[in-house]
């Protein structure tokens, strides 16, 4: 157990004393929260010139987190950074001589990234929402609505599973640079064009993204108009599932392949 916590603590410290990874966390705080005010100001602004079918379907509550589309970009960028700078820098053969157990290694750097980015997540998602709700004015709705609540704090749980899936992707990877190739237009182009696309919407809406964002909806289909096949918590159960797979991969590379 005493080992387990010096673990902790170096792994504690590695995230802290580097400035990228703190800078990429304020960046997902800012980004989600400036930009999910603008847009729900803006939707303010115009909500008596929306057709009456999108004032009926409007979900105040999504719209609060519309800048979670770039926040969570952030997200991507710290998961991959806290394992991906090891192997850039050499560290991780310094790291593995100081802890051979790579099953505790793996898990301790886990376990203190995922508890900072839920943290950060959960901050960033009610920062999000009061702030969504204040612009919107009378079009805006409160936590005690039902269903309101669950999307606020599922917003922190959806962007620390983002972190936690990048950081297996770039265990099995082992390189930030291809990692951040990957990830970055596959969550900000490709599942967003898939998901738009009738031929390929079945698919795209079992991709991690779409669908653990289902648990920041209260309006099933609010957005799309049409709703998921699942409800909000199994979709993020199949996020879920993505990050076990992601990370599981991490561990299977990082035990079998040498510093």
């Amino acid at each position: 157990m005493a080992a387990v916590t010096a673990v902790l603590r170096s792994e504690w410290t590695k995230i802290r004393t580097v400035s990228s990874t703190t800078w990429t966390l304020i960046s997902a705080l800012v980004v989600t929260v400036a930009l999910g005010g603008a847009l729900s100001a803006v939707v303010n602004s115009q909500f008596d010139s929306l057709p009456p079918a999108e004032r009926a379907a409007f979900d105040p509550t999504y719209t609060s987190f519309s800048g979670m589309v770039l926040g969570q970009l952030a997200m991507v960028v710290f998961g991959v950074l806290v394992v991906g700078s090891e192997y850039s820098s050499g560290m991780i053969r310094g790291s593995l001589a100081a802890v051979p157990r790579r099953g505790t290694f793996l898990f301790c750097k886990i376990a203190v990234a995922g508890a900072l980015a839920l943290v950060v997540g959960v901050v960033t998602g009610f920062a999000a929402f009061f702030l969504g709700q204040a612009l919107l004015g009378s079009h805006g709705t409160g936590l005690g609505e039902p269903g309101v609540l669950r999307a606020v704090f599922g917003s922190g749980l959806y962007m620390a599973l983002i972190a936690l899936f990048s950081m297996g992707v770039a265990a099995m990877l082992r390189s930030s640079v291809l990692s951040l190739g990957i990830l970055m237009p596959f969550f900000f182009l490709v599942s967003q064009i898939l998901a738009a696309v009738p031929g390929t919407k079945a698919v795209a809406r079992y991709f991690p993204d779409q669908a653990g964002r289902q648990i920041t909806q209260v309006v099933p289909g609010g957005l799309t108009g049409e709703a998921a096949p699942y409800g909000p918590w199994q979709g993020l159960g199949i996020m879920a599932l993505w990050v076990v797979a992601a990370l599981a991969g991490g561990y299977a590379v990082l035990r079998r392949r040498d510093a």
